[in-house]
């Protein structure tokens, strides 16, 4: 019996209809229930064939757990050592490379020394930063939110260089990106589940939250393509199998302005039930097909195309 576990934090509508979606099925040979752990020894293999996380970025104790448990053969959604690594700058950069439009962004130092350090440590940092090619790059208005985070936690509005520096002092020993406003005229979520299923929905990022999937833009047959193909060709160079990806429109271009959501919100309140409906049934299909692709002892995580062709590249050397 191959066994599809689902590891989850305070969430309980998609966890739990995840759960009973896949069991209703009567698969032979696959059970999903949610995760149980009472021990991790150091190479032993987890007993689940598949794992869907949801919850390791909060919780440092699980993301140790998963790692170990990909190592003896699970097929962990998504990749632990991938997602340990990766950072919305990083992604923004990526994008730049493989013709997905981006707003302009610019990393900076944290405000405020980290632990640990002191002025020394920062002997190849100049100061003051070129402050002026910075504004003049991004521009005003501006967004300014953590380089690594989610849930719009820490995330400001800017309207001039004087606003930058009074909001840059709140933000202590966060490293923060400076990225360029896109005023769109529409705006979408877009899930994309084993760089295959995609669903575009609309959404409203400055309604309140309970409200956000409540827009209904009514986009072309070729603007769907269009997006459906920048969602796809993000997620298979990063290599996640359950992402979203949020584009706003602007004069028709759709720009990924975030796209680094592993661990997205499918709560039956907030997505609404349709899109509800077909997160739950999509992820348990996939989580389906993971579970008897899978081999026993063998790396079955999934590698973005980013590090595919990179490893292909040294192997050449």
């Amino acid at each position: 019996m191959k066994k599809i576990g689902i590891l989850f934090g305070q969430e309980r509508s998609f966890p739990m209809a995840f759960v009973e979606r896949i069991n209703s099925k009567n698969i032979p040979g696959i059970t999903a229930e949610p995760v149980r752990i009472d021990k991790v020894m150091q190479g032993e293999a987890s007993g689940y064939a598949v794992i869907v996380d949801r919850i390791s970025q909060d919780v440092p104790f699980y993301r140790a757990f998963l790692k170990n448990a990909a190592l003896c053969g699970t097929a962990v959604i998504n990749n632990p050592f991938w997602w340990s690594a990766d950072e919305k700058f990083f992604n923004n950069c990526l994008a730049t490379k493989i013709d997905v439009p981006v707003p302009k962004t610019v990393i900076l130092p944290s405000r405020d020394l980290p632990a640990d350090t002191s002025d020394q440590s920062f002997s190849n940092l100049a100061y003051p930063l070129d402050w002026d090619q910075i504004f003049g790059y991004v521009g005003f208005p501006a967004y300014m939110k953590p380089f690594a985070g989610g849930g719009w936690k820490n995330v400001y509005k800017l309207t001039s260089m004087e606003d930058f520096f009074e909001k840059h002092s709140e933000t202590g020993e966060l490293v923060m990106l400076l990225q360029e406003e896109i005023i769109f005229e529409e705006y979408y979520r877009c899930y994309c589940i084993g760089g295959k299923y995609v669903r575009i929905m609309s959404y409203e990022p400055r309604n309140p939250h309970h409200l956000r999937y409540v827009a209904d833009f009514k986009p072309s047959a070729a603007r769907l393509k269009q997006m459906e193909e920048i969602v796809l060709r993000i997620n298979r160079y990063l290599g996640y199998d359950f992402n979203t990806v949020e584009l706003a429109v602007r004069d028709g271009v759709p720009y990924a302005i975030d796209f680094c959501n592993p661990a997205p919100d499918a709560d039956l309140k907030s997505v609404g039930q349709e899109n509800f409906d077909w997160v739950v049934e999509t992820a348990a299909t996939y989580a389906i097909e993971k579970a008897q692709a899978q081999v026993d002892g063998a790396d079955n995580l999934t590698w973005g195309e980013y590090i595919k062709r990179s490893s292909a590249k040294q192997k050449l050397i």
